[in-house]
């Protein structure tokens, strides 16, 4: 049968000349009535009951729209089991709010530290409510962008490749660089987060396991018996089985913020002993850490597109909203009673800064740790599916395509430990992922991605987004410059110090 494979992005489109039930399946490149013995569909079916149509498009670049040959049936039949893997509402905030809270949290007590009291709450409330709004221009220019081009979903590095592609014509020759760049980004910063995670949870077991052995494993050893540990979790790779683990970790994490801040809240000297701001110096530092703290935006677009009801996600009172405003609150509160109770003797975590004699402390410990454990394959997920697929179409045996992504996940744990080890200063190793890759992915790409998208439309590009997105561009630049050249200044000095 002479025929050619479907296309990667093989869509299905709500038609104007269908009913609401109805959807269009577009297959480019095949001969009427042909169907290749390899095509694959995703299927994105609002009901159970609706019709589907079959948009063939000839040689000649001739389309009809048809009902289904029986071939054609059977493949959208076999490849509707997709949906038993969509998420629903619930384990879609499970998720977005364990991807958020996190050890970035913990740090901006100290954060808070770098930029003074008031200075410090008033720069998370509006950097989180700046990256809220990024976040809901990448959704925005996501759904826009899918219906120009007849796509079902677009990840982070195709909707800014796609703006491009369909944006100014002297722009369009880099759209696939923008996507190597993004995916380059996302995975730097998702690995960074698990390096951090390592470090993190071994530090904070130490510390428990150091007031009951006064001869016991060192920092370095508890990373590798928690490496150890990662490798077998991180071969699940359903982001649905991963929902019970998350919800777990939620009601860990919540258990030990509520203790953290009936703590911090208790006893608080009088503010004035406190600055309101410290110096321009420690900014860049301050930056760094918050956008860390914030930086969830890489989790958006996956959430969405694994979600049964993915309009639910944007809106008002959608699952976006809901998550990251009870998340940004959160912040606040932690970066600020966190500061004024301990002030400059606050650690990297705030967790580090609590009692040592109290069980109820120490065990904020560890509730932490096995929260940030659990997490550590939800951050993995988005880099494991930007560069497998890459390495999985060089593989060429049937074992190494049916057990090859096991491998490579093990392989990337086995990395993330290393790094960890490598640069065991925690503090300096989240304000420099946080000004240079966070600020990027938060702040930088989501200002041009809407100017490029607007700039393909009919209407134009209106003056006030181009006012806004310049300044959303222009404060994301000079944070990534300054913070990132200031974390790794500290960085060198640290090791300096350490080495002499």
């Amino acid at each position: 049968m002479d025929t050619m494979s479907a296309t990667k992005n093989t869509t299905i489109n709500k038609s104007d000349s269908l009913s609401e039930s109805s959807f269009i399946l577009k297959v480019k490149n095949l001969k009427t009535g042909d169907v290749a013995s390899n095509f694959k569909c995703g299927i994105h079916k609002s009901e159970s009951s609706a019709s589907v149509r079959v948009l063939v498009t000839d040689a000649d670049g001739v389309s009809n729209i048809s009902e289904p040959t029986d071939a054609q049936q059977k493949i959208i039949i076999s490849n509707s089991s997709e949906k038993v893997t969509k998420i629903n509402n619930t384990q879609t905030l499970m998720h977005l709010l364990k991807g958020n809270i996190g050890i970035g949290i913990l740090a901006l007590p100290q954060a808070v530290k770098h930029a003074g009291i008031w200075t410090g709450l008033v720069g998370i409330l509006c950097i989180g409510a700046i990256s809220i709004h990024c976040m809901h221009i990448l959704v925005y220019c996501s759904h826009k962008l899918c219906k120009r081009t007849s796509t079902v979903s677009l990840d982070y590095a195709e909707v800014l490749a796609t703006a491009l592609k369909t944006g100014p014509s002297r722009l369009r020759n880099f759209s696939g660089a923008m996507r190597v760049f993004v995916n380059s980004l996302l995975v730097f910063t998702q690995f960074g987060f698990c390096c951090v995670y390592i470090v993190f949870i071994a530090r904070n077991i130490h510390e428990v396991s150091s007031h009951f052995l006064t001869d016991g494993p060192t920092v370095v050893e508890y990373q590798t018996l928690v490496t150890a540990a990662l490798l077998p979790y991180v071969c699940v790779r359903n982001l649905k089985m991963l929902a019970p683990f998350s919800a777990f970790a939620n009601i860990l994490t919540l258990t030990g913020l509520l203790i953290i801040i009936q703590y911090i809240v208790q006893g608080l000297p009088d503010m004035s002993e406190r600055p309101n701001f410290t110096s321009i110096d420690e900014i860049p530092l301050y930056f760094g850490a918050v956008i860390f703290a914030v930086e969830g935006i890489s989790l958006v677009l996956p959430l969405e597109n694994n979600m049964r009801h993915p309009e639910d996600f944007g809106g008002w009172t959608g699952v976006l909203n809901v998550g990251m405003i009870c998340t940004v609150c959160l912040y606040s509160a932690v970066g600020f009673y966190g500061y004024l109770k301990f002030g400059d003797a606050v650690d990297p975590s705030v967790t580090l800064s609590l009692p040592d004699d109290e069980w109820l402390y120490l065990s904020v410990r560890l509730m932490y740790a096995a929260a940030i454990f659990i997490s550590y394959n939800i951050q993995f997920y988005i880099p494991i599916i930007i560069v497998w697929p890459r390495i999985q179409h060089c593989m060429r045996t049937p074992f190494l395509k049916t057990y090859g992504e096991y491998f490579f996940r093990i392989i990337m744990v086995l990395v993330t430990f290393g790094l960890g080890v490598a640069i065991p200063h925690l503090d300096l190793l989240i304000s420099f992922i946080g000004a240079f890759a966070g600020s990027s992915l938060t702040l930088l790409l989501p200002a041009i991605l809407e100017l490029l998208t607007l700039a393909g439309d009919e209407e134009g590009l209106p003056k006030y987004i181009l006012v806004k997105n310049v300044l959303i561009f222009l404060f994301g630049l000079f944070g990534c410059a300054i913070g990132s050249y200031t974390s790794i200044r500290d960085i060198v000095t640290a090791f300096s110090s350490s080495s002499s």
